[in-house]
């Protein structure tokens, strides 16, 4: 008999075109294909809305609730009620109301939460296998947010990622598995919480290895004959600002120091004020949301990933790696990606991003080798169906209890 699955999500998981949503899409297609998937998730507005009519080939019903709470009303709330912002901001008595409908018409065999908002849509005496996705340790990304903000936002972010830990512990108590997006994240959380650690486990992102190919039936963004060096990523998000806004003031001048033509290209939707500034930088560009990210990887010498604060896995590595680009990462976000620092990627520290990118400018043959092995690497064990075949014996509860965070 077939499986009823309820698929909770905090954000329409359709177009695939963002970090959350190529996670959220794939899984919900691998799911699909296990039992009748029944979608409850929010929309960030009614166009974001629309996009559910997207999922019909893979779901038996979607339900869904634009988002109307504000981050405003939501911090007030979080500070009356002592919980996370984070999770205040998600809810939402229209999202209850739907979630306690659907658990009272259809007997659900198993729920998945994507996300760790979508917990306390959860009832605590649920009778289905609950497997809670919470992708990274967010209360270890709100930890680092302290370690290195003013005094203000330190208070701020410490008090979020403390009432965070305490949240994802309980949710981690009653679910029957905890998934993270790397074997590094799900190890983490292992050791912060070891009460849960047997019921902990890594399901990876995994990369679209025929969209995202060298030989991709697109054409290269026209070159002004300079060197194309090249970030993407969502741009309001802090990491993504942090890592571009380092890379132009303090790495592109030496770049340029010997490469005069260089220029940063900063690809992604939404920049906020302080990334539209870096234009006015010498050989910075900012171009905003693109229709496809590909012609600006195929015309680029290299790809940065420059960020100093990253979480789980990053999915503009395995997008550049699997294009066959020569990519220069930090520690920060290599952490978590199964690839050899010098034979599929460079891993370095700000300290040699500039080095690292102008050998890499320096030298093709060398360009071209490591983003060989870098494709090979991906195709080895980025693959969607690769990295999602542990799926099916996570939901029939086959899973192999050995194989937690520490593996």
């Amino acid at each position: 008999m077939s499986r009823d699955i309820l698929f909770l999500c905090h954000r329409v998981p359709f177009p695939p075109d963002r970090g959350d949503k190529i996670r959220s899409f794939n899984i919900l297609k691998a799911l699909a294909a296990l039992g009748r998937v029944h979608l409850l998730t929010f929309a960030d507005d009614a166009a974001d809305a629309a996009h559910a009519d997207g999922l019909a080939p893979w779901v038996a019903s979607s339900t869904v609730v634009v988002r109307r709470r504000g981050r405003a009303f939501a911090a007030l709330s979080a500070l009356a009620s002592r919980r996370p912002v984070s999770l205040a901001m998600f809810d939402d008595p229209a999202m209850r109301r739907a979630a306690h409908g659907l658990f009272g018409r259809i007997r659900f065999d198993t729920v998945y939460a994507f996300s760790g908002q979508m917990a306390q849509f959860v009832p605590d005496d649920v009778h289905a296998r609950f497997l809670m996705d919470f992708v990274d340790v967010d209360s270890a990304k709100f930890a680092g947010y302290a370690a290195t903000a003013g005094p203000f936002w330190r208070h701020v972010n410490a008090r979020e990622g403390r009432l965070l830990a305490a949240y994802e512990a309980a949710v981690a108590d009653r679910a029957d598995l905890s998934l993270f997006v790397s074997r590094a994240e799900a190890a983490l959380f292992a050791s912060r919480h070891p009460a849960a650690a047997a019921r902990v486990m890594a399901l990876e992102n995994g990369i679209d290895l025929a969209t995202f190919r060298p030989d991709a039936d697109v054409v290269p963004v026209a070159s002004d004959g300079g060197p194309l060096i090249l970030f993407t990523g969502q741009m309001d998000y802090a990491p993504n600002v942090e890592a571009v806004d380092g890379f132009a003031r303090a790495v592109l001048p030496t770049i340029r120091a010997g490469f005069p033509t260089a220029r940063f290209v900063i690809v992604g939707r939404a920049p906020v004020p302080a990334v539209r500034a870096l234009a006015a930088l010498p050989g910075v560009e900012v171009t905003g949301a693109v229709a496809d990210v590909r012609p600006w990887l195929a015309a680029a010498e290299v790809v940065v990933a420059p960020l100093k604060l990253a979480r789980g896995i990053q999915n503009k590595v395995l997008e550049a790696m699997a294009m066959g680009k020569a990519v220069v990462a930090s520690p920060a976000a290599h952490e978590g990606i199964d690839a050899d620092p010098g034979r599929h990627l460079i891993v370095a520290g700000p300290d040699r991003q500039a080095d690292a990118v102008r050998a890499l400018i320096a030298d093709p043959v060398r360009r071209a080798s490591l983003g060989r092995a870098a494709r090979a690497r991906m195709v080895e064990r980025y693959g969607w169906d690769r990295v999602l075949a542990p799926l099916a014996a996570m939901v029939g509860g086959t899973e192999d209890a050995s194989a937690i965070a520490a593996e």
